[in-house]
């Protein structure tokens, strides 16, 4: 007879049910969240066929742990799952998430999502702190432009050394405005240096991928999109088709239909948002910035011309995606014909 297992799992403790073909339930327990203990706890009931838990924090260490344990994981969409658990039970607890989970695993009824592996996450981790000091600079420079005004100096939005000088010399012999000043500047110059020490890693790591290269020789795309690319993607094997990335990256219209209603919008947004912004920056630095001759360009400030720029942009962008696709699917470098 076969059997299935769900999971409901938190930071602490995992709910654990599992079932048989006919839905009886074989085995509940509690364990902790951790690969090596739910491996255990399953271990005390029957073989399952399918063992099944929602995406979240945790999924990433708990898939590989338990695939590495033999464990016949699936890690389904937690929205899905979701909509789902709330016409099995009428109440939501730990445990009856952990048997809707089970009764998903014994009927089929959901969508299995693909777990990247956990260099591609240590790589979107590096990528995130990033992003996070980047604004942290933003936000401090912001405030110190702001004190500065009050007392009638006005800096420029890129901070040089000159004008921190400048800033500090102002600032000099005012009880109070000085500690803030110092304060502000020290703490600038310690993000500065953790960006400096993030862009060598990352300058490293796109030294080491071939992958990383090979996409850099498009025109716009620098270190940081192909990383944070690469990244996302992890396997291209798991696309069927290079043209699926446009709506795996929520660049294709969103579109409801019921009825007589046939309504198009604007482009979906799901996905890895860092990704979609960064191919969308690099569209727009092809269409501006870049001087030679392509017919990629061409063909976006055709769409330009029939519709806005905004749009060219974003089928840039989708067009983009695909292509990076099919060159780290084949490993072929970039034909600019």
């Amino acid at each position: 007879m076969d059997y299935y297992a769900g999971l409901d799992v938190s930071l602490e403790k995992t709910h654990i049910c599992v079932l048989d073909r006919d839905g009886t339930v074989i085995h509940e327990v509690t364990a902790s969240s951790s690969a090596e203990a739910i491996s255990a706890a399953l271990a005390k009931a029957p073989a399952c066929t399918r063992v099944v838990f929602e995406t979240g924090r945790m999924a990433p260490m708990l898939y590989h742990g338990l695939a590495e344990l033999g464990v016949p994981v699936v890690c389904v969409e937690s929205r899905q799952a979701y909509q789902a658990l709330k016409t099995l039970a009428t109440h939501k607890t730990d445990r009856n998430d952990a048997r809707g989970l089970a009764q998903l695993a014994r009927t089929g009824f959901f969508k299995p999502v693909h777990v990247k592996s956990l260099p591609a996450h240590a790589v979107r981790a590096l990528i995130i702190a990033r992003k996070k000091l980047v604004g942290q600079r933003v936000t401090l420079e912001n405030q110190i432009r702001g004190l500065a005004v009050v007392f009638g100096v006005r800096l420029p939005r890129g901070l040089s050394p000159a004008f921190v000088d400048q800033v500090i010399a102002m600032s000099e012999g005012i009880a109070g405005l000085s500690g803030a000043m110092r304060g502000l500047m020290a703490a600038r110059h310690a993000v500065l240096g953790a960006i400096a020490a993030i862009d060598a890693d990352m300058k490293k790591l796109v030294r080491a991928s071939d992958a990383c290269r090979r996409l850099m020789t498009i025109p716009g795309v620098g270190q940081l999109t192909a990383l944070a690319f690469t990244a996302a993607i992890d396997d291209p094997g798991r696309f069927r088709r290079s043209r699926d990335l446009g709506a795996y990256l929520g660049l294709v219209p969103r579109r409801y239909q019921s009825g007589e209603i046939d309504y198009v919008g604007g482009i979906s947004k799901v996905g890895d948002r860092r990704v979609r912004t960064l191919l969308y920056e690099s569209a727009n630095v092809m269409l501006t910035r870049y001087k030679g001759d392509l017919k990629l360009k061409d063909w976006a400030l055709a769409i330009a011309r029939r519709s806005t720029m905004r749009k060219a942009r974003i089928a840039l962008a989708r067009r983009l995606a695909i292509i990076m696709h099919s060159m780290l699917r084949h490993g072929t470098d970039f034909r600019p014909a």
